[in-house]
């Protein structure tokens, strides 16, 4: 068996859409989805793209993926690394490949002098929490992820915050 990691083409689309809606399905996020092959396709393939896919594949089959984009620290004047997400199919979960995906993301920081690498995850995926931790990542506890979205963000960006 053999492990392979690549940058997604445009022919993977649908793959990648279909990793989105598995890792929506095992996060209990389904509701939150609305994407489709097309927008998906639109982010990623697009003349200038802000956001990026590697593809993981176990002997030739999609085993998993990172969906990743730049951020910028002004404290560091520098670009970093965000990782959006990060999924390994149950079917080939203990054979290294999510450790493979966060290294290849990891190369990408140190090739192109990004100041950092970073990313959330849910507190109660304890299995994910202690990989992050087992490569050496530090839980950022005292910073707190907020986010503006849907029927918030619209109001907000049409009448300011609420009194």
């Amino acid at each position: 068996m053999s492990l392979s990691i690549r940058a997604a083409l445009p022919s993977d689309s649908a793959l990648i859409f279909a990793l989105v809606r598995e890792l929506a399905e095992y996060e209990n996020l389904q509701d939150e989805m609305d994407a489709t092959i097309e927008t998906i396709a639109d982010a990623l393939f697009r003349s200038e793209p802000r956001v990026f896919c590697d593809i993981a594949e176990w002997s030739g089959e999609p085993a998993g993926f990172a969906v990743w984009f730049l951020n910028f620290s002004t404290f560091r004047g520098r670009h970093g690394l965000y990782l959006e997400d990060l999924y390994v199919r149950p079917d080939w979960r203990g054979h290294g490949i999510g450790k493979a995906l966060m290294r290849r993301l990891a190369q990408h920081c140190v090739e192109r002098q990004l100041a950092r690498f970073d990313w959330a995850v849910l507190d109660w995926n304890a299995p994910s929490i202690a990989f992050y931790e087992k490569i050496g990542a530090k839980l950022m506890s005292e910073w707190k992820l907020c986010r503006l979205s849907g029927s918030a963000l619209a109001s907000f960006a049409r009448e300011g915050a609420p009194s």
